[in-house]
């Protein structure tokens, strides 16, 4: 089994600290528009399956404005959009037709190749509004690249809530703390949100070999380390781990689950464990055949489509 984190020259167990690293997410303008980009990093390329890891916002926008991205694909991974704030439209070249909103999961499955767009379109430019959210990329395991393609949407009271202690909790995917998210998964995996009063602490699940924390709001301590917004922390496997809110309290996203089946190339909006699979999906796309060919564009939003860049 691939591991990066076990290597016969790193030190475990007391030697070490249990945070395996930081991660500070780069920052890109998209036109007024901030994403902040944990994963993939110089430091990690996946924490469990996840391997893109992307913070949208918060951003402003006046009546008439939104977002407009349009149709473009993907292969070999599973995306999952989680709003804290605002509305988005998703459109697929399976049909689907569904706005997501603060709480609820939108959970898209790849495997083969499908197309979608997100949009805030019609009503959700009659006034002003603020979009804050975030998308993440789970990589599938390679008995699952050439899966179907196939949506799910869970609405958020069907998300299961824990509350005590200081501690809000609301689990995303997977499975974590004696709960499980009624839907099905393609490998061992956990993504939660959790708001945390002044001072309280949350222990990561200790069922799951990779885990980490991306610190959203606030600050959080571990290890005697203090931790403020906009940061991923990586921890060991195995160790039993807790972070602690600072004196503002803080709101975290919590992750991870099974190490992948080995690294996998990226080019674009692809994923795959192989550079063919890359190649034959990139052909594919250029090709540009939407009645016969490997990809479709969404019904209902076919007027255009984002072109492959050129290298």
């Amino acid at each position: 089994m691939w591991n990066p984190l076990l290597d016969a020259t790193i030190p475990i167990g007391n030697q070490v600290d249990s945070i395996e690293t930081v991660i500070v997410p780069r920052a890109r303008d998209l036109g007024g528009f901030e994403v902040r980009r944990a994963l993939p990093s110089a430091q990690r390329q996946m924490v469990g399956p996840f391997i893109f890891f992307d913070q949208m916002g918060p951003a402003e926008f006046l009546t008439g404005q939104g977002l407009d991205v349009r149709p473009h694909p993907h292969i070999g991974l599973g995306t999952v959009t989680y709003l804290l704030k605002g509305r988005l439209h998703h459109r697929d070249s399976l049909g689907t037709d569904q706005w997501i909103e603060p709480g609820a999961v939108n959970w898209m499955l790849a495997g083969q190749g499908i197309t979608h767009s997100e949009r805030t379109d019609g009503p959700a430019r009659e006034a002003p509004m603020t979009m804050f959210g975030l998308q993440t990329w789970l990589a599938l395991p390679r008995d699952r690249e050439e899966d179907p393609a196939a949506f799910a949407h869970v609405g958020r009271a069907a998300l299961p809530e824990l509350e005590g202690e200081g501690k809000q909790v609301r689990l995303i995917l997977g499975h974590a703390w004696g709960e499980d998210v009624p839907l099905a998964m393609p490998s061992e995996v956990f993504y939660a949100d959790a708001r945390l009063a002044p001072g309280a602490a949350i222990p990561l699940p200790d069922d799951h070999e990779d885990r980490g924390v991306y610190v959203l709001d606030g600050s959080v301590s571990s290890g005697g380390q203090v931790f403020e917004a906009g940061r991923m922390l990586v921890f060991r496997p195995g160790d039993r781990v807790s972070v602690r809110a600072g004196e503002t309290g803080a709101r975290i996203m919590l992750l991870g689950g099974a190490t992948m089946d080995g690294p996998r190339f990226i080019w674009w909006n692809f994923v795959a464990s192989s550079r063919e699979k890359i190649s034959a999906a990139k052909e594919a796309w250029r090709a540009g055949d939407w009645q016969h060919g490997r990809f479709r564009l969404p019904p209902g939003d076919d007027a255009e489509f984002i072109p492959a860049p050129e290298k």
